[in-house]
C-alpha cells in the first residue's frame, strides 16, 4: 500500500542529501513551473527539502499561455521566488531558420523542439545563479515516452521519476497544495488535446498495469506494451562504444 506521508518524507530528505553532496551551501533548485501537478508537488518538495527561498520558479509560456495564472497561483502558495522568459519569440526564430534551410517542419519538430528550448533556458537560469535543474517527470510518462529526450525528460536531479501519476497526486494532497495544482487536467499545450487524449488511455489504466500489471482491455495493454519498447532508448542511457582500452576510474 502506497503511504503518502512516508514517501514525501523520504524524498525531501533525498533532495536535501542531494543539495549537501553536489552543491555549496545555498544552491538554489531551478524548477520549471508550469503550474500542472509534477511541477508543483517537485517545487513543493524542494521548499520543504531547502527552504522556499532556494527555490527558483522559472515560467516559460511560449507567447500566450492561457493558464498561466495557474504557474503564478503555485509560485505564491508556495512563496517561492519567480523569473518568467517567454520563449515564444526564440522557438519562432529557430523554426524559420531551420525552414531558411529548406526543410519542412514537421510534428515532430513542432512538438519537441519548445520542450527542449525550456531546459536550454532552465540551464541558462542555472549557470547564472549556480542552480540545479529538477527533472519533474513521473513514471507513467516516461514509462509510455511520453515526455521529450533532452527537454523535460532532462535535469540533474528527478525526485518523481519512480511514482506514478496516481501517487504524484497523493503526495500533492500531503503536501496540502491546492486541489486546482494537483488535480489539474494534463494538457501538452500544443495540439489542445488532454495527455490522456492524446495516449488513448487514461492514467489511472496506465498506473494500475504499472504496478499491478493488471489491464483488462487487450488493445489498451498491447498500446502500453507497444509505447514502453519503443521508447525504452527515453529511459536506457546513451549507448557508447566500448573500445576496450583501460582508462583511469
Amino acid at each position: 500500500m502506497f503511504d503518502a506521508a512516508k514517501t514525501a518524507q523520504r524524498i525531501v530528505k533525498w533532495i536535501a542529501a542531494f543539495f549537501e553532496e553536489t552543491g555549496p551551501p545555498g544552491t538554489k533548485a531551478i524548477v520549471g513551473v508550469s503550474g500542472g501537478k509534477d511541477s508543483s508537488v517537485t517545487a513543493a518538495l524542494c521548499a520543504a527539502a531547502l527552504g522556499r527561498e532556494r527555490v527558483l520558479g522559472v515560467l516559460m509560456p511560449q507567447g500566450e499561455q492561457h493558464d498561466i495564472d495557474m504557474a503564478y497561483g503555485l509560485c505564491g502558495t508556495l512563496d517561492i521566488p519567480r523569473v518568467e522568459i517567454n520563449i515564444g519569440a526564440p522557438v519562432q526564430a529557430l523554426f524559420g531558420a531551420i525552414q531558411a534551410a529548406g526543410l519542412t517542419l514537421n510534428d515532430a519538430a513542432v512538438f519537441n523542439t519548445p520542450a527542449r528550448t525550456r531546459m536550454t533556458v532552465l540551464y541558462a537560469v542555472a549557470g547564472i545563479t549556480g542552480g540545479r535543474v529538477a527533472n519533474t517527470c513521473n513514471l507513467s510518462e516516461d514509462w509510455v515516452g511520453y515526455a521529450t529526450k533532452f527537454g523535460d525528460a532532462a535535469g540533474d536531479f528527478s525526485p518523481l521519476s519512480r511514482l506514478t501519476a496516481t501517487e504524484v497526486k497523493a503526495i500533492g494532497r500531503e503536501l496540502g497544495l491546492p486541489a486546482r495544482l494537483v488535480d489539474k487536467t494534463p494538457i501538452d499545450g500544443l495540439c489542445g488535446k488532454t495527455d490522456e487524449e492524446n495516449l488513448g488511455f487514461t492514467y489511472d489504466v496506465l498506473d494500475r498495469y504499472i504496478r499491478e500489471g493488471v489491464c483488462e482491455d487487450q488493445t489498451v495493454k498491447d498500446r502500453i506494451d507497444r509505447m514502453h519498447r519503443q521508447n525504452m532508448h527515453k529511459l536506457n542511457p546513451m549507448p557508447s562504444f566500448d573500445s576496450g582500452l583501460a582508462y583511469r576510474h
